[in-house]
């Protein structure tokens, strides 16, 4: 397959990118806007691949995306491109509209137009397969909330967002979903819980508190730190996201998740005691916790229950939380001249032809 990826230079669409080109024989088509987010040295270990183009595109830009469907004529889309940052969202909502609701539109028009040209037979074994969030159902009941056996995310679960950037998600999930219904286009739909890994742009929960700890900065906790995650190690969600659009059935969805529901106080402290043995020093990493007021909106607990990926599509996490932390921990430890460069913003002007 020829399969044009969305947002591949982000931290999941690079690790997708990574898998395909590492363990399959299909090729890929990376289209990305480069945002802050985006950072093409996610990808230096397949960038020279044969299987591998870079089109430096906004899904928001339409003339340019009926390009790259002339020019490359995908067999397959998986849209990850989105803003994804719940605390920008909060304090700037309007990228997150245009981002994820216009440019889904967009892109779903573009992907239409393109499929209505191709034969039956390529017609029917095209894919659209839209990469969505488990933050589009809300929360569910936290432990100290009710007793007994807790609900899980599943894919009937209503939808009921929280903030700004699972509002502008769960829009278009439902437009994705409207373009089946009402055109036809063979749409499939993912929601995953809480990603983590190698790569991950350090604004988020654990790259963040690596970082922080190893610099001896403040490691902030919001609230009291009581917030549930479900946490999936990042390249077992590539392996879920291949496999569901080559597998996958049109008009369904899947949850993926990690089967590893933690509080966010559990997680830092996790990988404080991770640093203590890989990195010890006098003080404990755990002496730098603080904690700061919580944000508007905050949901309470995510779980994902993703049995019908195992059941329908045979797929199962292979990291559990702490073999997947320790191998996130490692990285960062070993790649320092990545942290560096996403730090203090080389890897945007050397994409920008500055360096």
């Amino acid at each position: 397959m020829k399969i044009l990826i969305t947002g591949g230079a982000g931290f999941i669409g690079s690790a997708v990118i990574r898998h395909i080109i590492e363990n399959t024989n299909d090729s890929v088509i990376n289209l990305d806007k480069l945002t802050y987010a985006g950072n093409l040295e996610s990808l230096n270990s397949v960038a020279n691949d044969e299987r591998y183009v870079f089109e430096q595109v906004d899904i928001c830009d339409r003339t340019e995306l009926d390009r790259v469907f002339k020019t490359h004529k995908p067999d397959a889309v998986m849209h990850l491109a989105a803003e994804s940052h719940v605390d920008r969202s909060i304090t700037g909502p309007a990228e997150f509209i245009q981002t994820n609701i216009v440019g889904t539109y967009n892109l779903l028009e573009a992907a239409r137009e393109y499929w209505n040209t191709l034969n039956e037979g390529d017609k029917k074994s095209f894919r659209f397969h839209h990469i969505s969030t488990d933050e589009v159902y809300g929360d569910l009941p936290h432990p100290d909330e009710q007793e007994g056996e807790l609900p899980l995310f599943t894919e009937q679960t209503a939808y009921s967002p929280s903030s700004p950037y699972s509002a502008s998600k769960a829009s278009s999930d439902h437009l994705v979903r409207a373009w089946l219904r009402t055109y036809g286009l063979p749409t499939i739909v993912t929601n995953c819980s809480n990603n983590y890994g190698p790569y991950h742009f350090p604004e988020k929960l654990i790259p963040l508190v690596i970082l922080n700890a190893l610099e001896g900065k403040n490691l902030p906790i919001y609230g009291k730190g009581d917030q549930i995650r479900d946490w999936l190690y990042v390249e077992d969600h590539a392996r879920a996201l291949h496999k569901v659009v080559t597998e996958g059935v049109v008009g369904e969805t899947y949850n993926v998740g990690g089967h590893n529901e933690k509080q966010n106080i559990e997680v830092v402290q996790t990988i404080c005691s991770i640093l203590d043995t890989l990195v010890p020093k006098p003080t404990k990493y755990a002496d730098q916790i603080t904690y700061v007021s919580d944000r508007p909106g905050h949901d309470r607990r995510y779980a994902i229950d993703s049995s019908k990926m195992s059941e329908e599509l045979n797929w199962e996490p292979i990291e559990t939380f702490e073999t997947g932390l320790r191998k996130t921990i490692e990285w960062y430890l070993s790649n320092k001249q990545w942290c560096k460069n996403v730090q203090n913003g080389s890897y945007q002007r050397e994409r920008l032809g500055e360096l």
